[in-house]
């Protein structure tokens, strides 16, 4: 099965922060699975602009839209899911929500629930409480992380990989070179901000890595 790629969006890692749309499009045309829009210092109502401008770039393309924490910007631009932080709404409750399918127009199905997790303990109880995958991480170093301490490194993320059966996607400090380490180590897939947002040859870095 080819690598899940997800470009985990900050527009203030870009040249410039108002290049993001173009960005997500270019990742869009690339090929990237999915796009998680994590712009927490916007408002609702930017993060919203930023999402519908997203979904009409996406429309017609195997990429899926996804929201960081924000359920209710995901459901208003019509994303393909909502990822979950530790400090976001539980897991268990978006899940709930989609059991019940509260809005008509949303399909539960198709509406992904994501979760952040730092610990093969939160990874079992994202899939226990129906997380259709988890991210997890730092696995390497990366300077946004250094505040929390040291990577979790390979080993963890062989032994999150074996622990739940929803895809598993590494995190922090991603490289073309170490992805493959954790594409070999059982991750469903990687994801990046800077690996997809620094380079200019974006398609033919994903055509390398989806080759593993």
């Amino acid at each position: 099965m080819k690598p899940l790629l997800c470009y985990v969006t900050d527009r203030n890692a870009l040249a410039e922060p108002s290049l993001l749309t173009e960005q997500i499009s270019r990742a869009i045309a690339a090929g990237i699975d999915w796009v998680q829009i994590r712009e927490k210092d916007l408002s609702a109502r930017e993060l919203l602009e930023v999402a519908r401008a997203a979904m009409k770039v996406a429309q017609g393309s195997a990429t899926r839209i996804i929201v960081n924490d924000r359920l209710d910007v995901a459901l208003a631009a019509g994303a393909s899911g909502v990822h979950l932080g530790e400090a976001s709404l539980p897991v268990a409750a978006v899940a709930a929500w989609r059991r019940e399918n509260a809005w008509a127009e949303v399909s539960p199905r198709e509406f992904l629930i994501g979760a952040s997790c730092h610990s093969l303990e939160a990874a079992r109880a994202a899939e226990d409480d129906c997380a259709d995958y988890v991210i997890f991480g730092p696995v390497f170093s990366t300077p946004s992380k250094e505040k929390f301490g040291a990577p979790q490194g390979i080993k963890l993320l062989v032994e999150a990989s074996k622990a739940v059966r929803i895809p598993v996607l590494g995190i922090g400090g991603i490289t073309e070179a170490n992805a493959r380490e954790c594409f070999a180590a059982g991750a469903a897939g990687i994801a990046a901000i800077r690996m997809f947002s620094d380079t200019r040859g974006l398609e033919t870095l994903v055509g390398r890595l989806r080759r593993g």
